[in-house]
This record gives C-alpha cells, structure tokens and sequence, in this order.
C-alpha cells in the first residue's frame, strides 16, 4: 500500500488520553491527487480514517495476548480483542470530526494519529454502515475509553 498523505499535528508521541484536545490535518500527497479527491467530503460531519502506526518496531509487534495497556487488573486479552498499536499489520482506523476542508488538506479534531503519521485511507461516516442492533463490550473496555477522548468528556 501506499500513503495517501500524511498527518500534520502538534502531538508528536502516542500518549494514550485526551485526543479530542487535539485538531490536526491531513494533507494529501499531491504527486497523487488534486483538490477533487475531496469534493464533497465537507458535506460529512466524520471520516474514517486509516492510518500505519509507522513507529512501531516490528520487534514490538503483538502476535498473541497481553494486558491491554500493561494493567494486569484487566484481563490478558488477544490482540484482536483490543485496539492497541502494537498490532500486527500496524494499521489504525479511527472515526474523527471533520473540521474543515479545503484543497488538499483535512483537519480533523479526534484523530489519534501523531505528527509524520502515514494516512492509508479517508472515507466518510455514513449511518449506514454504523452497527446494526445493539453492541456489547466487556467493562475494561469501557473503563479504558474513559478519558481517551477528553479529560472533560465535553465533545
């Protein structure tokens, strides 16, 4: 695969908490794409967005389970059963609030991907394609959404 762009931000290391603090952007490479890669994409109020983890050392790839974030007052889970970065095949996905657009860039507020960060895809939030039905998950992974998003909770 190859980037599609690259994220812009002022938060330079992966520190766990408080992304909704954070607006950043993505610029598309425009070696690949003009201004009409995004046409319409502003009428959306989210994007998905993929992304590498880029600064993950293969050597600290996770092929098995662990405690998610090194607490082991949560249960040893797969990596499959959690959304660390220490994944595999590397890859992020998060659904951020799109804040603006215009030419080849995209700022975003929510986007857990730090400066230099390699951007795969963006595609639009669209209801449609959100979980039918209701959802469950265990209590760990609530506790560790907590302040993921924002000290304030305030989105």
């Amino acid at each position: 695969m190859r980037p599609i762009g690259r994220v812009a931000s002022t938060r330079k290391e992966a520190i766990d908490d408080d992304w909704d603090s954070i607006e950043c952007r993505i610029d598309l490479d425009p070696a690949q794409f003009g201004p009409e890669a995004l046409a319409g994409l502003a009428a959306f109020s989210h994007a998905e967005i993929l992304f590498v983890f880029d600064r993950v050392a293969q050597s600290e790839v996770e092929r098995g389970a662990r405690h998610p974030r090194g607490r082991t007052d949560w249960p040893k889970v797969g990596i499959f059963a959690q959304r660390g970065k220490n994944r595999p095949n590397r890859i992020g996905s998060t659904i951020a609030r799109i804040v603006g657009v215009e030419g080849l860039t995209v700022r975003l507020a929510g986007l857990d991907a730090i400066d230099g960060t390699p951007v795969l895809d963006i595609k639009p939030y669209m209801a449609g394609f959100a979980p039918r039905g209701a959802h469950r998950e265990p209590a760990w992974a609530v506790e560790i959404m907590a302040e993921y998003w924002s000290r304030t909770r305030d989105r």
